[in-house]
């Protein structure tokens, strides 16, 4: 902590990933082994593109040691939140995800052991078995010292609103630590309109995937079912927190008159009450401050989205914003240690 701030800057959605498994996404794509669009267009970019760029953000992700620390250091970031990057384990078979997802959850709990006062990280599982990802994330909370799950939207364009997949709501409930949503490309069934314009990544693809997964989510009646879950999305709630009032008015208009509005609240209410959102890769103070406005001080926590958007000039945004002490010290430091039990 700063001798000239009386709070910690706490990074909530960090990319990391074990080197062995973004050399076996480099061969998935060269064997063709996934066959899906979005993860070629993603990782051939990272993976096959030989460019200072995507080299760097290759090192970067990697890197848990010094590097990492160095980039921390430099941009007056205190701890991050380290979450297994996307598509995380979920491009690979049943038995594959689940194996990798227990394996990269040791790895990146010892870095946590190693850097105790920098480092925290979300549990990778794997939807493709929710038994065993409802278990590993027991496991990883408990035995690992992890802070939740993080999951990287769709899973071969499967949503959690899925009642299969409840077991983990189920999880997280019960061990009162949350599930991140994190962003991939959009699946066969959406991306190709995306794919056509360039649009299909961090520049729109993903705002609309994660947005579509949270609502479906809520239409679901998982959150009647599991009142205390929580969830925490990105890039300030992905469009949602503007989009609130249009929510609850079309509610009624179109589920109601379809006779599919099963829900005990409002849309709304249940952004408000269940679903947290972080200011990764949205360093502008319009945005920060309308979340704020609309969900909560309580609710609103600092990302920075490294390594994928590590412009450090972007932390005097938020140190600037036109808000109170205690609340800043809310967006940076308290609401993240409530959220994820830091």
């Amino acid at each position: 902590m700063s001798k000239n701030r009386d709070y910690q800057r706490i990074a909530t959605e960090e990319a990391w990933a074990p080197a062995e498994m973004l050399q076996v996404w480099r061969k998935m794509i060269q064997d063709g082994s996934f066959d899906d669009p979005g993860f070629r267009s993603l990782w051939g970019f990272f993976l096959e593109s030989d460019v200072g760029y995507t080299n760097t953000i290759v090192e970067r992700l990697q890197d848990l040691g010094e590097g990492r620390l160095r980039d921390m250091d430099g941009s007056g970031i205190d701890r991050q939140l380290l979450l297994l990057t996307a598509p995380g384990v979920q491009v690979f078979d049943k038995s594959t995800a689940v194996a990798l997802a227990a394996s990269s959850n040791d790895e990146v709990a010892e870095a946590c052991r190693n850097h105790p006062d920098r480092y925290s990280a979300l549990a990778a599982v794997a939807p493709q078995d929710p038994s065993a990802a409802a278990r590993e994330l027991e496991r990883a909370v408990n035995k690992l010292g992890l802070n939740g799950a993080v999951i990287n939207s769709h899973t071969d364009g499967a949503y959690l609103d899925d009642a299969k997949y409840w077991e983990i709501f189920e999880a997280a409930q019960s061990l009162d630590v949350p599930i991140y949503i994190h962003p991939q490309t959009p699946p066969r069934n959406m991306i190709e309109p995306f794919l056509q314009r360039n649009l299909d990544g961090a520049i729109m693809g993903f705002a609309v995937e994660v947005a579509f997964h949270t609502l479906a989510i809520i239409i679901s009646g998982a959150f009647d079912r599991f009142p205390d879950l929580k969830i925490v999305i990105g890039h300030a709630g992905e469009g949602l927190p503007f989009w609130l009032f249009r929510l609850d008015h079309m509610q009624n208009v179109v589920l109601g008159n379809k006779g599919e509005n099963k829900l005990k609240k409002k849309i709304s209410d249940y952004i408000r009450e269940n679903i947290y959102v972080t200011t990764s890769g949205m360093a502008w103070e319009p945005a920060i401050t309308f979340c704020q406005s609309v969900l909560g001080m309580d609710r609103v926590l600092y990302a920075m989205d490294y390594p994928y958007q590590f412009v450090p000039e972007e932390v005097a945004v938020t140190d600037n914003l036109p808000i109170s002490a205690a609340d800043r010290k809310k967006l940076y430091q308290t609401n993240a240690e409530e959220v994820f039990k830091l």
